[in-house]
């Protein structure tokens, strides 16, 4: 009887340790999804981390090139200011001058024909000279 526990024992022993192994084995391979997991979901972290890195550099591009357009169009809109400006400076000296002449020249003419200025000429003279101011 002795030598039968033994064997008995020696069999349970046996299937003990290949059950041990076999749960090892299942360790072993649920280590190895985990990891092959792990690795497939650091990668598409990495993916992703990428895909924003490479959006936002796009998104710096774009405005880069929309800043260089708003200076440009700034550039070009106080460059045509600066012309219309000068252009006016221009024209309001040109009213004051006509204005003095148009206010000389009716001077004369009241004192060729010893009357006075017509009050619409003198109102037109005045009108003339409140546009320079």
């Amino acid at each position: 009887m002795a030598s039968s526990s033994g064997i008995s024992s020696g069999t349970s022993g046996v299937q003990s340790s290949g059950s041990e192994e076999d749960l090892q084995q299942l360790m072993d391979q649920r280590k190895r999804k985990r990891m092959i997991s792990n690795r497939e979901s650091a990668r598409r972290s990495r993916l992703r981390k990428q895909k924003q890195l490479d959006d936002l550099m796009a998104q710096v591009a774009q405005l880069r090139k929309e800043n260089s357009q708003i200076l440009s169009s700034i550039s070009d809109t106080t460059y045509h200011y600066l012309n219309i400006d000068a252009e006016n400076s221009i024209l309001r000296a040109q009213v004051a001058e006509l204005s003095h002449r148009l206010q000389s020249l009716n001077e004369i003419i009241s004192y060729l024909t010893g009357t006075e200025p017509e009050p619409e000429m003198q109102s037109l003279t005045s009108l003339m000279n409140q546009l320079m101011d």
